[in-house]
């Protein structure tokens, strides 16, 4: 039996009325997903435990089984061990967003405009790390480049508790009741002060304020923790799993799971990203002898956090086009029995640009079982069908059959 897991971050949706009251997985064409949906299993989960944020980490560790409350450490850890950093018992990980905030104001009265820098390449991103490392970095902290704006800095006995806002909550308001305070926060909001002063008049930035992109002309800090432990997943559930993902806070989850973790060249974590190579992965994968291959695929999440209503459908399409349809086409061309789940982690609906809590739409096909599903996988269909898991730790369970170890 093989086992394929597609995860489409962010795809779930509030009806928006430009679409016709409708949201984007109702007007997406996806015909491998509803010929799949009309015999599979289909229902509703709620990945996120009540009282925690709705994260990807908390989400993804939830889907793989593993329980956030136990397992959730923050989202910069489990990055930095994608990114190949060596963590010591003593030091905790930041998320470092490189932003856009606003050019009029001080920098305590500036706006938020935009959390990913119009999704800055990286290697734009890593000349401004690199100043700030030269700038703000010392014996006890250090910056180290991610992708796009995605970064991390890792600090020697840093506050691992510290509430941080995330700068995607709080996009195009006024960042003064959303800054560090007080004494914990003081050294937080002055390296996010003085990187202001570093980045705003960069090269770098001057040659995309010129060339009419936004700028990324401060750091924001978010999501601190210290090193992670996850139990294996082979151990677990006795199978052979990779993963792949743009996104190093899911490569981090499958590495400190065991699992092998896939780079894709292209693969940006945005609508435009290397579909064809992620299918391609997940087929060799497959073709090696992996049991499970885990798929997460950023798009639908970064298009609802910009707002871009059309591009979140594009995106969805685009994986239904050149992901879960090639995969499915050579799954079905073996000899082998084969089961697919494919869901969305959490919600990112249009109309707040940020992650909510509502459950999501799951679906199990088993190549061997017909069950009675939906003609098209809908928030809404897959919520008639009244079949609602309230913990997504139970997802594995479902798509192997296996009782975990």
């Amino acid at each position: 039996m093989k086992y394929l897991v597609i995860v489409y971050d962010g795809m779930a949706d509030r009806k928006i009325p430009s679409l016709g009251n409708r949201t984007p997985m109702e007007v997406a064409k996806k015909p491998m997903m509803d010929a799949l949906a009309k015999s599979a299993i289909i229902g509703t989960v709620s990945n996120v435990p009540d009282g925690m944020v709705p994260e990807s980490d908390t989400a993804n560790l939830a889907i793989l089984s593993y329980a956030p409350r136990i397992y959730s450490k923050g989202r910069s850890p489990l990055e930095a061990v994608s990114m190949g950093l060596r963590m010591r018992p003593d030091d905790t990980a930041y998320r470092c967003n490189v932003v856009t905030l606003s050019d009029e104001g001080d920098y305590d009265h500036k706006i938020i405009l935009d959390h990913s820098a119009d999704e800055i390449t990286t290697p734009e991103a890593d000349l401004l790390i690199r100043a700030l490392e030269e700038k703000l970095g010392n014996a006890d902290r250090h910056f180290y480049t991610g992708v796009s704006y995605r970064h991390c800095l890792l600090w020697k006995n840093g506050n691992d508790t510290y509430p941080f806002m995330r700068p995607h909550d709080i996009l195009g308001k006024v960042i003064t009741d959303y800054l560090p305070k007080g004494k914990e926060g003081e050294p937080f909001y002055r390296l996010m002060r003085d990187s202001y002063e570093i980045l705003k008049d960069h090269p770098v930035n001057v040659a995309r304020r010129a060339s009419g992109k936004r700028v990324a002309n401060s750091a924001w800090l978010w999501s601190p923790g210290k090193k992670p432990a996850l139990p294996s997943f082979r151990e677990k559930w006795g199978l052979d799993a990779s993963v792949i993902s743009a996104v190093d806070l899911i490569k981090g989850i499958g590495l400190c799971a065991g699992m092998e973790s896939i780079d894709v060249d292209g693969a940006t974590g945005n609508v435009h990203t290397n579909y064809d190579g992620k299918a391609n992965a997940a087929i060799d994968a497959f073709r090696r002898g992996k049991d499970l291959v885990y798929v997460h695929v950023e798009g639908p999440d970064e298009c609802g956090h910009r707002a871009e209503i059309e591009n979140k459908v594009l995106s969805i399409e685009l994986i239904d086009q050149r992901i879960l349809t090639p995969i499915t086409e050579y799954l079905r061309s073996t000899d082998e029995s084969f089961r697919i789940l494919t869901l969305p982690d959490h919600p990112t609906p249009i109309e707040i640009r940020t992650h909510s809590m509502e459950p999501v739409p799951f679906m199990i096909y088993d190549s061997e079982k017909n069950y009675d599903g939906v003609e098209c996988l809908t928030e809404d269909s897959a919520a008639s069908k009244n079949n609602y898991l309230s913990d997504g730790t139970l997802l594995m369970e479902m798509l192997t059959q296996k009782t975990n170890a």
